[in-house]
């Protein structure tokens, strides 16, 4: 796993190289915003949707720099939604990779703005990849917007954030989170596949069982970390979701089960890689990182 991990920096190192490049601004009156913009996007993170975005392309026969601008997106769409998931009409959260969230950073309208360019910046970066053929672009973008919209991630959180307080059942919280969670991964998946421009329909499908598994494995881990790490290694407020009464699989359950449940996910989305044979190391390799990881 040495080898991974270091597969995982290089991964890291690259898609922060090229968001720190394309983050920047010549106008000083925009600086305070793309201060907000890139304090939110550069300070920590896991980069597991970019991950996710290199290894379908490389799996697939691209080289790693034909999907950066489909990492990139991916990371601003989910650097987006965490700061507005933060902001006090939200989930009111004070801490966020380790550093106070951009409202406490900056101020309440600065975050809203910084995440509205984020959403904007994304589709704009897509839009202007000259590099890959514009029916490929489109599908890009009508598949990134999507998985951020209302029958996406916007319409998972507006569930969860509706759901508080409530006792939900398996079937409605899975459902929930492969709005709220899984949309994204499935797009950052289908994203780096569809950059490689080699990839077939059956091709996809099966990269969206891997990505449909992986996804809800991801929450599921999330839910169990929030109760299991401190706060200093989560980065952001230990037990908050407890704290605020949310529906997760440990509460629904036990600790047992949902350990159980994320390893199930695990095993059938590396099941759903077989027909790629050994191109889909990586994929494998991160699969098992999603439900180990203990941040």
């Amino acid at each position: 796993m040495s080898d991974f991990g270091a597969y995982l920096s290089a991964c890291q190192h690259r898609i922060d190289t090229y968001l720190t490049q394309q983050l920047q601004t010549g106008e000083p009156r925009l600086e305070r915003l793309f201060s907000a913009i890139r304090y939110s996007v550069t300070h920590g993170g896991k980069r597991i949707r970019p991950m996710l975005a290199y290894a379908c392309c490389e799996a697939l026969g691209g080289r790693p720099e034909r999907a950066d601008t489909a990492a990139a997106a991916v990371e601003a769409i989910h650097a987006y939604s965490l700061i507005h998931d933060d902001l006090p009409a939200m989930d009111d959260d004070d801490l966020r990779r380790g550093h106070p969230t951009c409202h406490i950073a900056y101020d309440e309208a600065t975050a809203i703005l910084a995440g509205d360019a984020l959403q904007a910046l994304a589709f704009q970066w897509l839009a202007q990849a000259t590099d890959l053929q514009a029916n490929t672009r489109l599908r890009m973008i009508e598949v990134l917007a999507t998985a951020a919209g209302p029958i996406g991630m916007v319409g998972g959180q507006a569930i969860d954030l509706g759901a508080v307080g409530e006792k939900l059942d398996l079937p409605t919280l899975e459902k929930m989170h492969r709005h709220k969670t899984g949309a994204l991964i499935r797009a950052s998946v289908q994203l780096g596949a569809l950059a490689s421009e080699q990839v077939s329909e059956e091709q996809l499908k099966a990269l969206g069982v891997y990505a449909d598994c992986i996804g809800l494995a991801f929450q599921v881990q999330d839910d169990i970390i929030d109760i299991e790490s401190d706060t200093s290694i989560l980065g952001k407020q230990q037990g908050a979701d407890l704290a605020r009464d949310k529906p997760t699989y440990p509460a629904l359950l036990g600790l047992d089960g949902a350990r159980a449940l994320a390893d199930t996910l695990r095993l059938q989305a590396i099941e759903a890689l077989q027909p790629f044979a050994g191109d889909a190391l990586r994929l494998r390799q991160l699969a098992d990182f999603i439900v180990q990881r203990q941040f």
